[in-house]
């Protein structure tokens, strides 16, 4: 996605605290618009915005640590 002026919803603060699964799928719900990714806290990724993308950061046990947000 090139155009970042119509992305729908960007955030998703309600999802910290819940399993990194389920909150994707919210996310995917929300937002057609974005792909999701589930990361491990510690894990190297890169540091490029893409609007069509939202990582969701989690713990070892798979809960969601960080606010989920279009980047």
């Amino acid at each position: 996605m090139t155009d970042c002026t119509d992305t729908g919803k960007s955030s998703w603060p309600e999802l910290v605290g819940i399993n990194g699964e389920v909150a994707a799928a919210i996310v995917r719900r929300e937002n057609p618009k974005v792909n999701t990714a589930i990361v491990k806290g510690g894990m190297a990724v890169t540091m490029d915005f893409r609007c069509d993308r939202v990582r969701i950061w989690v713990d070892s046990c798979g809960i969601v640590k960080q606010i989920p947000q279009i980047g």
